[in-house]
């Protein structure tokens, strides 16, 4: 047989492999299952059920001077950070980062967001709804709270699992974590990310999306 000829035929039958481990490929992405997020915090098996750990009830108000409850967010997805406006350190970052989730779920409502004051004394419900209107937000969509100070330090350490407290040796006189939390619609922590980092912050927004799949895929 002709030596080009082998040679050609070779080169077609190369190709041919190449394009079907190409299209191998890409069948594969298109039908791998996307596992689901994991949920934070202790668990507990009682008979065949799995109790999951979940934010506890809690009661503030907000910029609007509406109180802020669980029932609030009843059959919503949030996501909820500490911070107070006075902050010099790391808020305005997180505050940065904030309002990108906040552009990204304008037209989602399922999605909403929660800010708690960890400086109740000098974040006024008038001095929060200040706040909120300089950054030009809707007070139906982030909740910017206020209430006795030991229920947001004690929510935040033992639902929230982030740091929130006062410390005189820092600058400002608080310490308090730059996390943000994704909250499923049944109360379960979902993701944790740092809000002062972009990249984490486009975790946080594919995320959200991805739980959005999880609750669509349960209907």
């Amino acid at each position: 047989m002709n030596k080009s000829l082998i040679n050609g035929q070779q080169s077609i039958v190369r190709g041919a492999a190449s394009l079907l481990i190409v299209f191998s490929i890409l069948i594969s992405a298109c039908t791998k299952k996307e596992n689901p997020l994991p949920i934070f915090g202790e668990r507990e098996v009682e008979g065949t059920d799995t109790v999951y750990h979940t934010i506890g009830e809690f009661k503030f108000v907000d910029q609007d001077s509406a109180a802020v409850t669980n029932d609030t967010f009843k059959d919503k997805i949030y996501v909820a950070d500490f911070f107070f406006t006075s902050c010099r350190t790391i808020c305005p970052i997180m505050k940065t980062q904030m309002l990108r989730v906040y552009d990204s779920i304008q037209n989602e409502p399922d999605v909403l967001l929660l800010s708690h004051s960890i400086d109740p004394e000098y974040d006024t419900v008038g001095l929060l709804h200040d706040y909120a209107e300089r950054l030009g937000v809707k007070s139906d969509k982030w909740h910017f709270v206020t209430g006795p100070k030991e229920d947001i330090y004690k929510i935040a350490q033992t639902s929230y699992f982030a740091t929130a407290m006062e410390d005189k040796s820092e600058p400002d006189g608080f310490i308090h974590s730059g996390a943000f939390l994704l909250i499923d619609k049944d109360r379960r922590i979902r993701g944790k990310y740092d809000g002062t980092k972009e990249e984490d912050v486009n975790r946080l927004l594919a995320d959200i999306q991805r739980l959005k799949k999880e609750y669509a895929k349960e209907n």
